[in-house]
């Protein structure tokens, strides 16, 4: 752990925008990406245990046995968090921890976990919000999300951790980022359990979205009345290439699958017909049963949202070679087009209004208070002698940002908090170890812990509740 840092070389002015008095600053992670012990007290497989370990499936040959072994420092970590200041912790919990292999008894070893997680966080006066799913879906589980039993015990699980830890958190996230579920898993094959079918991925979209409406009620249930309820989304902010009307259709196929199949039936209790008519050619939405757009419109607290980007969208025209793309349903007369902006080491593009404009989108089109569950940038950090890191890069990258959220604020957002991706450097899913995006830096070799200059920066942001002006 590293000592204090002078932070104000990294403050040119000291004019600054000062958030809401009751506005939350977390840090978050995910199970998989941080805790290691994969076979430990208890735990079975989940599907990225067998994608990690299916060679040329992650690079590096990377896996998530060890990552950053926070099932066991998990002191420290919250102890960092602490010297940070930072009020929230969102972190997820592994399914095969709590229920082995997907169905039966609880493990008692691994909600001993978890328990004594959140009891460390409320002793630092940091508040605990679970994530219930990110991803690590037990193997047993037959199918994946794929089949429609799967949205059933996912529900079953909910209200075994809702039970379990309810009495001491306050906030529930149901599932993350379902569209990486769905699209990476199950049509681009990027992802655990890395098929190529986007019929799949259709009925993964419909078994991901029931399995949140299932599970909502039911920790309605098991919770306190003042717990709240949400979801986490990682919408697109696709842009067209130009105004012609081909670009803005191709936009807009984009739009339909990365965030209107999402948000529309949780909000709106029904699929955008658009998205239905496109994707006509790979499925027949026979998946969708009678009662089902019912439970997916469970009433929510919030939406959570992740944003890292914006994209640039363009049609392609009759008789050029198709995209990639074809893997999503009805879209391989689309391509992306690359933006002429700085880069971050995912060489994902920075451009922060992007923020502003989904934040703008969804109190216009969904009405619901929001919060910023992920936000964040890798970059090839670089470690002088005396093992400080120095990362301008992602100062920047939070500032920009956080001065578009604030925006967003004044001109009327319901933004209850602010969750940067992520407190820890960890195991980036198929990147493996080689994209850091921590605000500490941790040495995978020796887990030793450094606070980067964007953790002080953060530090700083949180103390002050306000982001200085650039």
């Amino acid at each position: 752990m590293t000592a204090s840092a002078d932070t104000s070389a990294l403050s040119p002015s000291h004019a600054a925008l000062h958030f809401p008095a009751s506005f939350l600053w977390g840090a978050a992670t995910a199970a998989y990406q941080v805790e290691g012990a994969v076979s430990e007290d208890g735990r079975t497989p989940s599907i990225w245990d067998v994608f990690s370990h299916t060679p040329g499936k992650v690079a590096g040959g990377d896996t998530g046995d060890v990552a950053a072994d926070h099932y066991h420092r998990y002191k420290e970590d919250v102890a960092l968090m602490r010297e940070l200041g930072i009020a929230a912790y969102r972190f997820s919990v592994a399914w095969p921890r709590i229920v082995p292999g997907g169905v039966g008894p609880v493990n008692r070893a691994g909600v001993d976990f978890y328990s004594r997680l959140v009891d460390e966080l409320l002793a630092a006066s940091i508040e605990p919000v679970v994530t219930l799913y990110h991803w690590d879906l037990p193997v047993e589980l037959e199918g994946g999300w794929t089949a429609r039993d799967t949205a059933f015990r996912f529900a079953e699980y909910a209200v075994k951790v809702a039970e379990a830890l309810g009495d001491r958190v306050r906030t529930w996230i149901t599932l993350n980022e379902p569209w990486c579920s769905a699209f990476l898993g199950y049509a681009d094959g990027e992802h655990a359990p890395g098929h190529h079918e986007p019929a799949e991925a259709m009925q993964a979209t419909h078994h991901l979205l029931l399995a949140h409406g299932l599970a909502v009620p039911e920790l309605r249930r098991a919770l306190p009345a003042d717990a709240k309820v949400a979801i986490t989304l990682n919408p697109g902010v696709p842009r067209p290439a130009s105004t012609s009307l081909d670009d803005r259709l191709a936009a807009n196929k984009i739009d339909g699958l990365q965030t209107r199949v999402w948000a529309d039936p949780i909000v709106r209790g029904a699929y955008p017909r658009d998205v239905i008519d496109f994707t006509s050619s790979v499925t027949d939405w026979s998946f969708v049963h009678d009662g089902d757009l019912a439970a997916i419109a469970a009433p929510i607290d919030f939406f959570g949202l992740n944003f890292y980007n914006p994209g640039v969208v363009a049609a392609i025209p009759e008789g050029e070679p198709r995209e990639s793309r074809r893997l999503w349903p009805g879209c391989d007369d689309v391509r992306f087009v690359e933006m002429p902006v700085e880069r971050t080491a995912m060489n994902w593009p920075v451009e922060e209004t992007g923020l502003y404009e989904l934040l703008m989108r969804f109190h216009r089109d969904y009405g619901l208070p929001v919060m910023i569950t992920e936000n964040g940038a890798a970059y090839d950090d670089t470690v002088d002698a005396d093992g400080s890191v120095h990362d301008a890069a992602r100062v920047s990258y939070l500032r920009r940002h956080l001065t578009q959220l604030h925006r967003a604020i004044t001109d009327g957002v319901d933004v209850r908090g602010y969750f940067v991706w992520s407190l820890i450097d960890n195991f980036e899913w198929a990147w493996g170890y080689d994209k850091r995006f921590g605000v500490v830096r941790v040495d995978f070799e020796t887990q030793r812990r450094t606070i980067k200059d964007s953790g002080w920066f953060y530090r700083d942001v949180v103390r002050s509740n306000s982001v200085p002006v650039e």
